[in-house]
């Protein structure tokens, strides 16, 4: 579909690259020439991805440590990656999610999730974009936000406010900062089925018909989202600023993927808060 070296010359860092999505997009971007940092809280998990994206693509992948819900980590972990070289494009993919009815959120557990999903992705984006602009380096921000951006999404309000402040964040920098060399782009997909995720979302009781709902009638293929997230981190789209490209098959326009939900009987979320205190 691309140019082999699509991505030649490119030093990217992948929030979250360990596993399910943000592992899909690194290993495309080496597939495309580019170098690629992973970077999470599971150093082991990111080792393991790493050897494996070295020795079926032969590619640079190192990994980073970090917890980026702690600023001043992030600021020590883009330290050491500058000092090798600028990064060119981060990718905020990182977050947390799972559903809940609101009212019995505590405290804590909104927090757990604002603080990857937002103040990570704040902080990573304002780590890069100060060296950048310190060093009048071009870059590129990409972040994997939500259609709860557009519709809203019931029983799971904290990730939907957290994707519509990074949406926010998006549209406002890409005015501030593109004078200066640097876009701003998002992708908000549908349902590009993971481990985690599902977990999370989509526990036993939820409507197994859920897919075939999607006016295409499937879910997406991490393939879809990686071949999308390496045309938009490109000199290719160097004119496409501030945008958030939706990848869901049309499955906004007919529901917010939540009204299922409503339905739940008191029994069935109780067995759910079980299930989340156990875990």
């Amino acid at each position: 579909m691309f140019e082999k070296g699509l991505l030649k010359g490119k030093r990217i860092l992948v929030t979250g690259g360990g596993s399910g999505l943000g592992a899909a997009m690194g290993r495309r971007f080496v597939e495309l020439g580019a170098e690629l940092i992973i970077c999470g809280r599971r150093l082991e998990l990111l080792e393991q991805t790493a050897a494996l994206m070295r020795a079926d693509l032969g590619g640079k992948v190192s990994v980073a440590r970090c917890d980026i819900r702690d600023g001043a980590a992030v600021d020590v972990m883009m330290d050491a990656l500058w000092r090798e070289a600028p990064l060119d494009v981060l990718v905020n993919n990182a977050a947390a999610t799972f559903i809940a009815q609101t009212e019995h959120l505590s405290f804590r557990a909104a927090d757990a999730i604002l603080a990857p999903t937002l103040h990570g992705a704040m902080y990573c984006t304002l780590a890069a974009g100060k060296r950048w602009i310190e060093t009048a380096h071009k870059g590129v921000v990409l972040s994997i936000l939500s259609t709860s951006t557009i519709t809203g999404r019931a029983f799971t309000v904290p990730s939907a406010m957290a994707k519509s402040a990074v949406l926010a964040m998006t549209k406002s920098l890409a005015v501030e900062w593109g004078p200066k060399g640097i876009r701003t782009v998002a992708i908000a997909p549908g349902a590009f089925p993971t481990p985690g995720a599902s977990g999370q979302l989509r526990p036993e009781g939820r409507d197994e018909g859920w897919a075939s709902k999607n006016p295409l009638g499937r879910v997406g293929e991490h393939g879809e989202l990686a071949d999308l997230a390496s045309f938009l981190i490109s000199d290719r789209a160097g004119y496409i600023n501030g945008e958030m490209v939706v990848l869901d098959g049309g499955s906004h326009l007919r529901s917010s993927g939540a009204e299922d939900l409503l339905q739940w009987t008191d029994a069935q979320w109780e067995k759910q808060r079980a299930a989340r205190s156990k875990g």
